[in-house]
């Protein structure tokens, strides 16, 4: 934390393993970055802004405290991923409702192609 600031500190830095290669958040970290997610996605679900990669100065503008708070709680990485991860639940969402609209039947899940295994005649 600055000396002027009212930010909480951030995060420390992932640390080295013994191989060399970075440990993975504990579930307290873990935690305290999908609860920024979902803050941050919720400001965005109240301004109508599904992609904030693409619309990112309209989400600055209307979310840049929540946006913060998510990348400082969360590895670059993973705010990247959940930000394209919520396009296309998004994108997925929109077209199951096409196709229901259309009239679209959803399809049996499991079983060998064709449906019926063989010998069960």
């Amino acid at each position: 934390m600055g000396l002027f600031s009212s930010a909480p500190p951030a995060p420390a830095a992932p640390k080295p393993s013994a191989d060399g290669a970075f440990e993975a958040p504990n579930r307290t970290e873990r935690r305290h970055c999908w609860e920024a997610r979902d803050g941050y996605f919720a400001c965005l679900d109240r301004n109508n802004i599904i992609d904030s990669i693409r619309n990112s100065e309209t989400a600055n503008s209307k979310c840049g405290k929540e946006d913060q708070e998510f990348e400082r709680n969360c590895a670059t990485s993973w705010v990247q991923y959940f930000k394209k991860r919520r396009v296309m639940e998004y994108n997925r969402d929109q077209t199951l409702e096409k196709l229901k609209a259309e009239g679209a039947q959803p399809m049996p899940v499991g079983g060998p192609p064709g449906g019926v295994p063989p010998g069960s005649n």
